[in-house]
Formats: structure tokens, sequence, C-alpha cells
């Protein structure tokens, strides 16, 4: 299943349902097969995304090292990473919003 993103102020972003639902969830707190984010929580949205990218580079970052030196931690749980980079998978998405916020144009989705 797809799901597209539309917003007046940019074109029509398509994602795969499980990448976009991952996007909402991290947005949102859950993920909804169809809704709208108005222009004025804009911010927010862009605000968490950027944050949880951040935080998934950095976890990248900690376990490259990790691996790197040989360094084995045995009380943090293992961590399955994708392996499309969180920033990957956003940069569009944070696209559409930072346009949409820089015209005030609500964004909605659906399937």
């Amino acid at each position: 299943m797809l799901f597209k993103f539309k917003s007046a102020a940019a074109s029509d972003l398509i994602m795969l349902e499980l990448d976009a639902r991952k996007l909402l969830q991290i947005m949102l707190g859950d993920d909804p097969v169809q809704g709208i984010m108005l222009a004025n929580t804009l911010s927010a949205r862009i605000q968490t995304l950027e944050t949880a990218v951040l935080q998934d580079e950095t976890l990248r970052k900690r376990l490259a090292q990790q691996a790197a030196s040989g360094a084995s931690d045995c009380d943090e749980r293992e961590v399955a990473l994708d392996a499309v980079r969180l920033s990957q998978r956003a940069t569009p998405m944070l696209k559409l919003l930072q346009r949409s916020l820089a015209e005030s144009s609500d964004v909605v989705w659906g399937i």
C-alpha cells in the first residue's frame, strides 16, 4: 500500500506504507491511514522529525565506533538498524513540511 502526502505548497510525496507509518509514528505518536497536519503545527513536526534523525545518526555513529574498536557493551540491548538511514527516508518529508510551513499550507495524506 502507498501513502500519498499532499500540500498546496509542493508536489505530492508518495511513500511505501512501512516508511510512511514510521515517519507518522515519529511525528504524531500514532500512524493513522489518513489525516491532516495543520500549518500551525508543522514547525513542531519538523523539529520532532529532525530530532529523531539526529538521534538515529548518533546511535549509528556510536555503534560504528564500538565495532571499530572491538568494544562490546553487554549492558546495551542489541539494536537492529535498517540499511537505509532514517535521514534518507525523512528528507523528502522534511522538504515537504518546510515548504508547507513557508507557505502556511496544511499537509494531508491518505492511501
